[in-house]
């Protein structure tokens, strides 16, 4: 897998309580569990409690949301093919 090293970004958890993403290009939904973003190194999903975004500023990428926050995960650019059956018969 290779990382573009000349982008950066900076994930800041204040108390898991406020939650600080720069780089972000759009949200592509959310609600007051879940946050789907997609950023310049990938696409991340924030699962929390009470989530709601505070402000975000398209032109510098950055995001603010308050809430609960539980996890921030990165998901994987990889994709499945077919299904169990078809994986199982390779």
């Amino acid at each position: 897998m290779e990382e573009n090293l000349s982008v950066v970004q900076n994930v800041i958890i204040e108390n898991r309580k406020r939650l600080n993403i720069s780089g972000v290009k759009e949200v592509s939904s959310f609600d007051d569990e879940t946050v789907l973003i997609d950023t310049a190194l990938g696409k991340m999903t924030v699962k929390g409690e009470g989530l709601h975004i505070e402000s975000f500023n398209t032109a510098t990428g950055d995001l603010t949301a308050v809430g609960k926050v539980y996890a921030v995960v990165y998901m994987s650019d990889t994709k499945v093919t077919g299904g169990f059956l078809s994986r199982l018969f390779r």
